[in-house]
């Protein structure tokens, strides 16, 4: 079962992105980075299993600053690939 996320007309400058086999299941804003790696990590802990990804973006650099399973954090698109 997902669960709701609220949407607002001005998103945070956090987002966290659920997807399960590839698909997005959930996406959640916060303006804080320290409220959303806590909501990254009960994510994680109520949705984490295999074929799941959870991703932590600022929206404002476009640098993935976490991700789990761990695919290498800290990567902006310019810099990646």
């Amino acid at each position: 079962m997902l669960m709701a996320v609220t949407c607002t007309l001005s998103p945070g400058r956090y987002r966290l992105l659920l997807t399960i086999g590839g698909q997005p299941c959930a996406t959640g804003w916060w303006d804080s980075e320290t409220t959303a790696r806590r909501k990254m990590t009960s994510w994680i802990g109520d949705w984490g299993q295999p074929g799941t990804t959870i991703s932590l973006t600022d929206e404002e650099t476009g640098t993935q600053l976490d991700a789990w399973p761990d695919e290498g954090t800290a990567t902006s698109p310019a810099t990646s690939g």
